[in-house]
């Protein structure tokens, strides 16, 4: 028969890898939303969506700089840390498959 165990301990998650997961959903509903607006708009999108990009590469960029600076915290979890920094880079690669498709399209 196992005997159940509990294990108590003060690890918090890391404030800055909440903030960074935060800005990565906060980057890619922005750019779903754009992606999809485009495409009902047939391409014919306004100058704010392009703005829009703009600053979610700038989030995504500040995403993963929060990523990497929480991940140096000590005893604490870091699931929001890697969340963070999977959302931000995700976010970056498809801003760039963005940019190359209208460079080279």
């Amino acid at each position: 028969m196992k005997k159940n165990s509990y294990m108590f301990t003060n690890k918090q998650h890391t404030r800055k890898g909440i903030m960074s997961t935060i800005l990565g959903v906060i980057s890619l509903v922005t750019l779903g939303y754009a992606i999809v607006m485009s495409y009902l708009k047939s391409g014919n999108i306004p100058r704010q969506y392009g703005a829009a990009a703009m600053l979610v590469m700038f989030f995504a960029f500040a995403g993963v700089g929060l990523g990497v600076v929480s991940k140096t915290e000590r005893d604490k979890f870091y699931l929001f840390t890697y969340l963070g920094i999977a959302l931000n880079i995700l976010a970056l690669a498809v801003i760039s498959v963005i940019l190359y498709a209208g460079a080279y399209a």
